[in-house]
């Protein structure tokens, strides 16, 4: 099999669509009989911010270096009440309709410094796929890396819309560059990640962790986790190697959190499940939940604030929820015109909990600066967003 064209009813994540020509290698098949792929993630130590059009190689631009807002200080961030606005960032610029009223995306120009693009052009998606017994770029790359300086992450490449837990997403990437700029925030902390899919998130976040539990649902998908995890244990067991930025000795425990159901699953024969020792230690020891890219569908919208608001009910200690999200903007024939109705969902779950008395917890929410270094090779849209909420018991 030398190339493959994806079909037109699969969701493919801008980590590979913007490299498209690159070479990845397959392998293996999962249960779905879905191609798997493994690709690496160079962490940027040496440079103090980057960006990038995928996850190996591309055009490189400059986000400024500055220390996140402490809280409660202005954010150039939209006011929580906002809703979505279309902004191209030039004045007198909007979205463009062509004669028949669809919408005219402008495509964005390339700049003088950006390489020529090699092979096939940007928007016809057909990388080449390489077998196990064929050569490995990806080995031959991490021999000259140290391997504390990679993530390798098996990932699916095009999937159904139900599956795109299984692909690698930018907000999946943003949330890792602010763990790994906030490390004392987690250091020796218990974290708790949902929906988190490949893993990518988690597995950073116990660089400097205690312990964190990725979840998801779908054994599948879990079990990808799990091999990620396994992939990227010289991250947290290099004991001894003190210089590196890593905290040594994290636990990682996959495990199945339904945000369908109100309670865990602690059923022994239930692959992922918890045991009671675990679920004593998550409502105990939990400070931090993440989440990132899961806020794509209404209904899993309200399923995840129900799900948070519901732990944060349950923990013992006060938590900081910390959640990325990509505003993307459609053209709609309901409304005839370009909106972003996810996100404006989503943006409407952070005022309700605002506004939510329940006369135990309080939940401030605040939007974070995305003006933090970036360590890891991706592209930093203007539309990528991070926000964190604080809960807090009432005095």
């Amino acid at each position: 099999m030398d190339e493959v064209t994806f079909r037109s009813d699969t969701v493919l994540s801008d980590v590979h669509l913007y490299t498209p020509n690159h070479r990845h290698l397959m392998v293996r098949l999962n249960g779905m009989g879905q191609p798997v792929f493994l690709s690496q993630f160079k962490l940027l130590w040496n440079r103090d911010s980057q960006t990038d059009s995928g996850a190996e190689g591309g055009s490189h631009g400059t986000v400024p270096a500055e220390d996140t807002p402490p809280r409660g200080s202005g954010s150039a961030k939209p006011p929580l009440g906002s809703g979505c606005r279309i902004d191209t960032g030039q004045e007198g610029v909007g979205a463009q309709l062509d004669e028949d009223g669809d919408l005219d995306v402008k495509r964005r120009p390339r700049a003088a410094t950006d390489p020529e693009p090699a092979g096939l052009p940007r928007d016809k998606v057909h990388p080449t796929i390489l077998t196990q017994e064929e050569d490995d770029p990806l080995a031959d790359e991490a021999q000259e890396s140290s391997p504390h300086d990679i993530i390798r992450i098996e990932h699916t490449m095009a999937t159904p819309l139900e599956d795109v837990g299984k692909q690698v997403w930018r907000g999946a990437l943003l949330l890792a560059d602010y763990i790994l700029f906030q490390r004392d925030l987690f250091q020796g902390r218990t974290v708790l990640e949902l929906g988190a899919g490949t893993g990518l998130a988690s597995i950073t976040a116990a660089t400097v962790a205690r312990t964190v539990y990725c979840t998801d649902v779908g054994a599948d998908l879990l079990a990808m986790c799990q091999r990620n995890i396994a992939l990227n244990g010289h991250l947290t067991a290099a004991a001894g190697e003190a210089q590196r930025p890593f905290c040594l000795g994290s636990v990682v425990k996959v495990k199945e959190l339904d945000w369908l159901q109100d309670d865990l699953c602690t059923d022994p024969e239930v692959p992922f499940s918890w045991s009671q020792e675990d679920v004593s230690d998550l409502y105990s020891h939990t400070t931090i939940l993440l989440a990132a890219e899961v806020f794509y569908d209404d209904d899993l919208t309200d399923a995840l604030f129900k799900t948070l608001s519901r732990l944060a009910h349950k923990l013992k200690n006060a938590c900081t929820a910390i959640l990325s999200v990509e505003k993307r903007l459609n053209f709609t024939l309901r409304h005839l015109d370009v909106t972003c109705e996810a996100y404006d969902h989503f943006r409407s779950w952070l005022q309700r909990l605002e506004r939510l008395a329940d006369g135990r917890l309080r939940f401030v929410v605040e939007p974070v600066e995305a003006s933090f270094p970036q360590r890891l090779v991706y592209e930093r849209i203007q539309q990528l967003e991070l926000w964190k909420i604080f809960v807090e018991p009432v005095m």
